[in-house]
Parts: structure tokens; C-alpha cells; sequence
């Protein structure tokens, strides 16, 4: 439910329905919106999460019967007579069912009775510890979000033997990494090819038994055999996306061919139109030019075609599954299904038993409390875009099998991800004030420097990690030495204090410098802290590198506008496939 609509008599919390029946004693779920409510419990957690080092092997079986509670019981998992508790029951109405199917990112925020069996699902869940590839903590206010989506080509599940690659043990067959901004007002989907070649970094795996195995690194591979090949694990995609793209990924979520096909079933169809008729023998789509209303494995066969649709090319295909999985949102968000019990117990089963996650957001608890950082985004400010990529120039004309970076259109986009610049038109506003503040310090400082800059020699600066990744402030002072001759600059640590934003501190008589150290880190010209009185001869300037700093070299100045020719689209438009 939006935040519009929220507490609208038409539109009342499915979760709120378990109502007394005076006239047989028991609780039963009604959808007439002049019952009683009455007070729901959450039971007290039992069995935890399943916990596994790979990917869930079974298929996701239907959603169960809920039965109503027997006479004398109070609503499924509350207490007789019992009052209702404050705090975590009232957070459990609100669920997100989000997961990676082998060709699916599905998000859905809204309100669902997850709590009438919340430790049944909390059992569904996989579990795979990823050590410190992602965060573990919560999930913390004007601090984006960066879920990595992870669809695999494993063959488990029953029906699935003819996808996939025979023998595969599950590689990065779909991948997008899901970037949700500070102010949670907007998200960007960046799908990631997977014949891209890239660098595999090197990475521990926890293995069943406990213990934890290294996998040497890989240079010059495809993306996908960052998960699967050599024993890699999520965490190993999650490295490899973070120095793709320089982004630190916080969680991920994965699933096999089941979510497309359990998910489309359990939302009741996903709408699709295609500009002709279709006829795939390899994915045994056949469908004819218009609308159709797809689920289970049409739903599958339409995102995993590759000879229907565009240059029958993988990147082709990455649009159709981004038009149909932005239709799937769109359904998923539709007052048909929010204000239907049976679509909610269907799709929270279908999305818990298709789910692997890490350990940071590895309950139900974690999921909810997820969702309550995405259910007020409105589809219309969910971009989903591609990475930017050329065929790989090491392959002859006519054998191209792979792809590689295009940096011209791929460092500026990924440059706005990394600054939380959105693709939409969402933050126009608060942009436009951001720029303006930065125009006029910028303008104020070049006053006072007459437009001079000092020589990179003959900047002093002590450099000071203040929340930065581990190794910020050494990395930085060997690429400000080494990379631009800034040989009079020091490492010393940890800052006092954590800053959540990068800051070069300076005396008014060090301004020059202050200038070329800003042109040089492409830092904005807010993040420069003038003093008050000038500085003693030979005193360094202070840089503190915040929580937004990505990297030596990464620009902290990110463009506000898409470079041309990136495809894209948002969530809440039809796109017809053609």
C-alpha cells in the first residue's frame, strides 16, 4: 500500500482482517470493511533460517492453506486474550518480497499478514555468510543502499532440467545491482552483462564445515564465473561487482529458474506486449503480436529468450527482462494484489523458499526491516539501465562472444550511482539547490585564489580516513605521491571521528593549494573547510576521506545528467518487446 493510500477505508491491511465471530466463537479472516479488528500476536520465533553455503536447491513449492484459528484461539499466532504488543508485530505487517530469480529482480513493498506465519517463512530462507564482502550492521539513515540481485542457471528444481548449462553449478546468469539513494525518494537498477570480461579479485568462501577456503583471483574472465566456477560463493560476485564499479555492495539476494516461474504464477500473471508474433523453439516461446498475461514457464521462456526479440543478442534479452520485470513490479504494487490474502501468502511463500541471502539481512526481521526502508518508492522513480559495453575488440569480427567496458558512456554512470545522483526527475530540486551552494563556493574561492592553483609539489596535506573503506587514507597518499606528484602529503590513520561526507580542511593563505587538491580528487567545492586565520609556513592542509569516499582517483563530483546513448527505463512504463 503507498503512502498515499495508506489507512484509506477502501483499502484496508489485509493483515488487520482476523476478526471474532460472535456467533461461532472463532477468529476469521474478513475483507468487509465494517468488522471489528481485532488486536493480532506475533508468535514467539521459533526454528531460524536454513543455512547452507550455496544457493537453495528446491523449487518453490505453492503457498499452504492458511487455516483459521479453532474456536476459543485468538488470530494464527496470537495468544488468547492477549493485548497486542507495541513495536515488532506492527513491523511485520509490512514485507518486501524481493528476490533474484535466474532472470528476475522482483521488488514489491506493501502490507501482507506475513506475521500470521512469520516462523514458517523465517525457515524458508537460505542462508550463505559472505564475511565482510557486504555490511552487517542496520540499515542507517541518509546512507544508500546496494543490494546485488543474483540469478543463477543451476538446474534444481523440479522442471528445470532442459535451462540452463547441463552439470552447471550455478554461475551469474543475471545480475543487477540495485541501488536505493540516501533519501529512499528513488533506486536505480544497473544490470550487469554476464559475458562482460572483467577481474575476478580473490576471495575467502566459508565452506560447510566451517572453515574458510581462499580462491585465487582470476584476471581477464567472464563476470558470470564470479560465482560457481572454482567454488565461488556470492561473496565472490559481490568483490567483483565492487571493483568493477568501485560501489560497495551491502547485501545480496539470489535465487534459480523457480522465482520467475512461482512468482508470476503466485502474483496471478505478468502483463506483456510484444510489436509481432514470436515463435522461439529454443525457449519454446510462441506467442502472437499484442497483450498476453504470462506466468510460470511462459513467464520463464519469455525473460530467458535470446532469438525473439532486438539483435538476439544477451544485451536484447537484458531488455526484455527489464521491461517484464518492471511490469512484474507494477503488478506486484497493483491494488489487485495488495488487498488480496491469497496473492500476499502465495507470493511472501514463493519469494522466502526462491531466496538465498547473506547473513546481514538473513530473517524475516532483516527483510522487513529492509522493506521499510523501500515501500514509500514510487515505481516511476525505479530506472533500470544497462552497464555500458562494446564488443570485446580481442575477438575477430565474426566470432564476438564477449564484451568489455564502453568507459566514455559506463564511468559517468557509474559515477552518478556512486554520487546517489538519480535517473529520474525525482530530486530536481534539491539538485539544483545542491548545485547552486557548490557554484557559490566554488565562486568564492576562486576570489580569494584569483583563479591560481597551487603546484601539486607544493601541496601539504595529511590524509585521514573518516569512515572511508578500509585502506582509504594509504591507498590515497600513494595515488596522490605516486599518481600526481603531491610528494609532500602524509597518512596518519583513523580520523577522531567519523564524517559522513569527505572534507579537505585549510587556512585562508592555503587556498591555492586547497584548489588544486579539489581538481585533482574531483572533490565539490562544499566539501572545502576554510579557517579563519592563516596557517604557519609548512602546516599541511587536513583531509578527512567520509563515508562517500569510493576510492583514490574516484571522483566525488558526479555528473547530474545520464550520458547519451544509455538505455534505459523506468518502472511504472510499458515497453512493447519488439
Amino acid at each position: 500500500m503507498d503512502a498515499q493510500s495508506r489507512g484509506r477505508a477502501e483499502e484496508i491491511d489485509p493483515a488487520d482482517q482476523w476478526v471474532l465471530n460472535p456467533r461461532t466463537g472463532n477468529y476469521e479472516l474478513r475483507l468487509d470493511h465494517s468488522a471489528a479488528q481485532a488486536p493480532a500476536q506475533r508468535s514467539a520465533p521459533g526454528a531460524g533460517p536454513r543455512r547452507a553455503p550455496a544457493a537453495p536447491g528446491s523449487p518453490a513449492a505453492p503457498a499452504p492453506a492458511v487455516p483459521g484459528p479453532r474456536r476459543g484461539e485468538g488470530p494464527p499466532g496470537g495468544r488468547r486474550g492477549g493485548r497486542s504488543r507495541k513495536g515488532g508485530g506492527g513491523r511485520r505487517k509490512k514485507i518486501l518480497v524481493v528476490t533474484g530469480g535466474t532472470l528476475a529482480f522482483l521488488l514489491v513493498g506493501g502490507s501482507v499478514a506475513a506475521y500470521l506465519y512469520y516462523d514458517h517463512l523465517n525457515g524458508n530462507l537460505t542462508v550463505t555468510d559472505v564475511g565482510d564482502a557486504g555490511t552487517s550492521g542496520g540499515f542507517k539513515k541518509d546512507q544508500a543502499i546496494n543490494i546485488l540481485v543474483i540469478g543463477t542457471d543451476k538446474r534444481s528444481g523440479a522442471g528445470n532440467e532442459g535451462y540452463g548449462d547441463a552439470g552447471s553449478v550455478g554461475h551469474a546468469d543475471t545480475t543487477i545491482l540495485f541501488h536505493v539513494s540516501k533519501d529512499r525518494s528513488n533506486a536505480t537498477a544497473l544490470s550487469i552483462p554476464r559475458d562482460l570480461i572483467t577481474n575476478v579479485p580473490a576471495c575467502p568462501t566459508k565452506q560447510p564445515d566451517g572453515s574458510t577456503k581462499n580462491i585465487a583471483g582470476e584476471r581477464g574472465a567472464r563476470f558470470n564465473t564470479s560465482l560457481g566456477q572454482a567454488g565461488r560463493d556470492p561473496g565472490c560476485t559481490m568483490r567483483t561487482v565492487k571493483e568493477l564499479t568501485g560501489i560497495q555492495v551491502d547485501h545480496f539476494m539470489m535465487a534459480d529458474f523457480n522465482a520467475v516461474k512461482n512468482l508470476s504464477t503466485a502474483v496471478g500473471g505478468v502483463p506483456v506486449c510484444v510489436e509481432k508474433a514470436v515463435d522461439d523453439k529454443d525457449s519454446k516461446l510462441k506467442l502472437s503480436a499484442g497483450q498476453h498475461r504470462l506466468e510460470g514457464e511462459q513467464a520463464l521462456a519469455f525473460v530467458r529468450t535470446r532469438h525473439a526479440f532486438g539483435q538476439r543478442s544477451d544485451l536484447d534479452r537484458i531488455k526484455t527482462q527489464q521491461q517484464f520485470l518492471s511490469s512484474m513490479m507494477r503488478e506486484m504494487k497493483s491494488k489487485q494484489t495488495l488487498t488480496s490474502p491469497q496473492k500476499f501468502f502465495s507470493l511472501a511463500e514463493a519469494a522466502t523458499k526462491s531466496l538465498s541471502v547473506d547473513s546481514g539481512i538473513g530473517s524475516i526481521d532483516k527483510l522487513t526491516e529492509l522493506a521499510g526502508e523501500l515501500k514509500d518508492i514510487d515505481l516511476k522513480n525505479i530506472t533500470f539501465t544497462t552497464l555500458p559495453v562494446i564488443d570485446n575488440p580481442a575477438e575477430p569480427d565474426d566470432a564476438k562472444a564477449t564484451v568489455v567496458i564502453k568507459p566514455a558512456q559506463a564511468e559517468p554512470l557509474l559515477q552518478m550511482i556512486r554520487g546517489d545522483v538519480s535517473l529520474t526527475e525525482v530530486e530536481q530540486k534539491e539538485q539544483a539547490a545542491k548545485d547552486a551552494a557548490d557554484a557559490d563556493a566554488k565562486a568564492k574561492l576562486d576570489a580569494l585564489t584569483q583563479g591560481n592553483r597551487a603546484a601539486a609539489k607544493d601541496v601539504r596535506v595529511d590524509v585521514y580516513n573518516g569512515g572511508g573503506p578500509a585502506g582509504s587514507a594509504s591507498g590515497t597518499l600513494n595515488w596522490l605521491q605516486n599518481t600526481k606528484g603531491v610528494g609532500k602529503s602524509s597518512n596518519l590513520g583513523n580520523a577522531p571521528a567519523k564524517v559522513e561526507t569527505t572534507q579537505l580542511e585549510y587556512a585562508p593563505n592555503q587556498a591555492d593549494q586547497a584548489r588544486a587538491l579539489m581538481d585533482m580528487m574531483g572533490l565539490p567545492a562544499t566539501a572545502l573547510k576554510m579557517g579563519t586565520a592563516d596557517a604557519a609556513p609548512k602546516t599541511p592542509m587536513k583531509l578527512t576521506l567520509g563515508a562517500d569516499f569510493k576510492g583514490a582517483g574516484v571522483s566525488l563530483t558526479a555528473p547530474q545528467k545520464a550520458p547519451e546513448g544509455v538505455q534505459r527505463v523506468e518502472a511504472d512504463k510499458e515497453v512493447c518487446a519488439k
